[in-house]
């Protein structure tokens, strides 16, 4: 009698480890646009929490199937930024905070790590990449259509649920207008992938994705936006050695951009409604809180030279209280404002170091890859420096799809030991 086995399964190739990766790594990073929508503001669980419980095995296994190589070039952004974190946690010391403290503390040295990584292996490994790429491109014009669908029927305010905490009314539609900006970048760097009827249909998603980052509110989200669509197919040109294919895009997306905006606002009438333009225009930019707390920040950080206010102390010193929504809202002013000259210094090593890395990695990355991860990280950079804390997730996670230009992945071979 044969004792073969009824049904032999094929072991999972690299790409199909990848896949388990890549689409609940887009679930987790923009869980908070998602979550900001109708259709899912009601789920009984936390999305971020299910999204990165799906991603951890997915690592494992991504790690498995992989040879990874690491360039030198990872070694400098990477130790600042470990430097980074336990500078945090020594500049807890003599911080007066006690309630943001023990709430941004945690997720700066514990989370953030974990992220840097999930990022760095996410957009080291081609499949994961492209996945992670793939669930973004979906994931925006759902975003899009919903916000602006619960806008008609009086669901959403400003990309918030009406009711909602109207301190994360704010948040939401930040996040809202990102994940559609990464969509659209994505979506316009398929149009410079793809030939004939297909680059006209990536064109009007692109389009249309655009237009929908005039809806949520968020000024930031809308000028990322501009440049995703701008300088992810630019970057996808110029890893092509197509130098002049690079600045010709830049020249006609900057150019329509400028004549759509300057249309719109020439008259008043055809922006009313649309929650992005009203807050460039009126009082959306006197309104604005930011120029005062960033003045708030370098007075506080020239104030305590050299070794700054200590870690989640900024809304104390600036009057404010424990509240945590009244952060410096740029990255960069956080770090020297409550990390002092250490804190600066490092903060411009890993994230500094991090865009160099990219950007100097360009050329040598494989076809595609330097435009989607251009996509991916232009948004969430440029948020950092107009909103989020030292805690925020998706930043150090964007910071690991950079740094993983330096990485190089590999499927291991059969036979080949999975790990170590």
């Amino acid at each position: 009698m044969s004792t073969a086995p009824f049904l032999v399964l094929p072991r999972p190739g690299a790409a199909g480890l990848a896949a388990l990766a890549g689409l609940p790594a887009a679930a987790m990073q923009f869980a908070g646009a998602l979550k900001s929508t109708p259709p899912l503001a009601g789920l009984p669980f936390d999305l971020t929490l299910v999204s990165a419980a799906l991603l951890l095995p997915g690592l494992v296994l991504l790690a498995a199937g992989t040879r990874w190589r690491a360039r030198p070039v990872l070694a400098p952004p990477l130790a600042c930024a470990g430097l980074l974190w336990l500078w945090l946690v020594v500049a807890a010391l003599w911080s007066p905070s006690r309630e943001v403290l023990a709430a941004k503390l945690p997720e700066a040295v514990l989370a953030a790590p974990a992220m840097l990584l999930a990022g760095m292996v996410v957009g080291g490994d081609p499949g994961a990449r492209r996945g992670l790429a793939a669930a973004t491109l979906a994931l925006g014009p759902f975003v899009a259509g919903t916000v602006a669908w619960g806008l008609a029927h009086g669901q959403v305010v400003l990309g918030g649920m009406v009711g909602a905490n109207p301190e994360m009314v704010r948040v939401q539609y930040q996040l809202a207008g990102l994940a559609i900006a990464c969509a659209a970048g994505l979506a316009a760097l398929k149009v410079v992938e793809t030939r004939g009827l297909l680059r006209l249909a990536w064109a009007g998603l692109t389009l249309v994705l655009a237009l929908a980052g005039l809806l949520p509110g968020g000024r930031a989200g809308l000028i990322a936006l501009g440049l995703a669509v701008m300088l992810a197919p630019a970057a996808h040109l110029w890893s092509a050695r197509r130098g002049r294919a690079a600045l010709g895009w830049v020249a006609l997306t900057g150019g329509a951009g400028l004549l759509a905006i300057a249309a719109l606002l020439a008259d008043p009438g055809r922006a009313e409604g649309l929650r992005t333009l009203e807050r460039f225009t009126g009082d959306g930019l006197a309104a604005s809180a930011r120029p005062l707390l960033w003045a708030e920040a370098l007075r506080w950080a020239g104030e305590t030279l050299p070794w700054g206010l200590g870690t989640g102390a900024f809304t104390l010193a600036a009057g404010n209280g424990e509240r945590r929504g009244l952060y410096p809202h740029n990255h960069a002013l956080e770090a020297l404002a409550e990390g002092g000259l250490p804190g600066i210094l490092l903060w411009l090593g890993a994230f500094g170091g991090g865009g160099l890395l990219l950007l100097g990695r360009l050329r040598a990355l494989p076809p595609g890859a330097g435009g989607r991860l251009v996509a991916l990280v232009l948004p969430i950079a440029l948020g950092a420096m107009v909103s989020t804390d030292m805690g925020n997730r998706m930043v150090w996670f964007a910071l690991g799809l950079a740094l993983s230009a330096g990485l190089e992945a590999e499927p291991r071979r059969a036979g080949e030991p999975g790990i170590g």
